[in-house]
């Protein structure tokens, strides 16, 4: 596998832009072309010909985005590297496509295909009339599908651990297709009858596996608790990490672990957006998956494989009789006060510390 820098830019499947090319495509980096930001830097549209990726005119061809990177010393770079390393040789449709990168003196910048409906975690987390809550059958696609692209690095030759699964690195086209982002944290994993790798401990509060917090030792079953961290976060609509729950419900795994062992008590746990969307038993289904996948012991988590079989039956399996009975009552229903109570009023929620 290549490991230095010329090996990996020399074997990435993706094309060389000059920084001349992207501030064509990007119309200068202008700020009204800004369509994300985080500690990595800033992120903007852009527009590239289809066939020759030469920059174009707004609104032709292909729209990019164009990660531009605050290179803080070392680690920016390491990042940056790492994308290319993986998403230049790595291809599923669960995974964003990397169309290019720029090395151009001190700039590292980066060219994806542009996904118009942005992060998982906004339309999760965020209120208002533009982020409409995800109806239940689009959470369950939304989760399988990335489940299919996890899966997939965790059975790539070497398997690749992706290190950081969360909301906010799940994209979605505009037909709701989920891939996902980021790799700047993923590395390869271990190797032979080697059970992990140890590394220091990175990602986000709150989605990180305990034994990898305690020990640094990385492992694919890491993945699987944050990916059962944010089934949680789909059932229930509530953030991995959130100081403004209740005292005792700010950390959600913590909070929720104890209601997802029955039809009775998981309804606790379930977004009240989602009423009269789903049936307990299969709500309870995808509960119990969760509660397998963020097991204190990594031992008995289940594999990817496994948690994509599980989600593959129930996104194609039809209602039964005793299943629609079994819907949640829309709260209509069950209460003589105006629509407008159906969903709670818009709250800011803070995001997540990294560590």
């Amino acid at each position: 596998m290549p490991r230095t820098e010329g090996e990996i830019l020399q074997n990435a499947n993706l094309k060389n832009f000059s920084l001349s090319e992207l501030k064509s495509a990007t119309r200068n980096f202008r700020p009204d072309s800004v369509v994300g930001e985080g500690g990595f830097g800033c992120v903007f549209k852009g527009w590239i010909d289809a066939t020759s990726l030469a920059p174009s005119k707004p609104g032709t061809g292909i729209v990019i985005a164009v990660k531009r990177l605050n290179l803080e010393g070392l680690q920016g770079h390491r990042e940056w590297l790492a994308e290319i390393n993986y998403l230049g040789r790595l291809d599923h449709p669960n995974l964003v496509k990397l169309i290019g990168y720029c090395l151009d003196e001190e700039h590292r910048l980066l060219v994806y295909e542009f996904m118009s409906r942005g992060s998982l975690e906004n339309h999760l987390f965020r209120r208002g009339t533009f982020f409409q809550p995800l109806p239940w059958n689009t959470r369950v696609r939304i989760v399988l599908a990335a489940a299919r692209g996890l899966a997939f690095l965790h059975n790539a030759q070497p398997q690749v651990i992706y290190r950081d699964f969360k909301a906010s690195n799940i994209l979605l086209d505009s037909n709701y297709n989920a891939k996902l982002s980021d790799f700047g944290l993923a590395r390869d994993g271990p190797m032979g009858d080697i059970s992990h790798v140890s590394t220091r401990v990175v990602g986000t509060q709150g989605y990180a596996a305990p034994e990898y917090l305690a020990t640094g030792h990385l492992s694919a079953k890491s993945d699987v608790y944050s990916f059962g961290v944010v089934l949680l976060e789909l059932l229930s609509g509530r953030r991995a990490i959130d100081k403004n729950q209740p005292v005792g419900e700010y950390n959600l795994v913590e909070w929720a672990r104890p209601y997802l062992t029955n039809k009775r008590r998981v309804l606790r746990v379930m977004d009240p957006r989602l009423q009269g969307q789903y049936s307990l038993t299969r709500a309870l289904k995808i509960a119990t998956l969760a509660l397998d996948c963020i097991s204190i012991d990594a031992k008995i988590r289940p594999t990817m494989n496994e948690i994509v079989k599980t989600l593959e039956e129930l996104h194609v399996q039809k209602e039964t009789p005793k299943e629609q009975q079994d819907l949640q009552p829309d709260s209509d229903k069950n209460n003589n006060n105006s629509s407008s109570n159906k969903y709670p009023q818009a709250v800011n929620y803070p995001r997540p510390s990294i560590m």
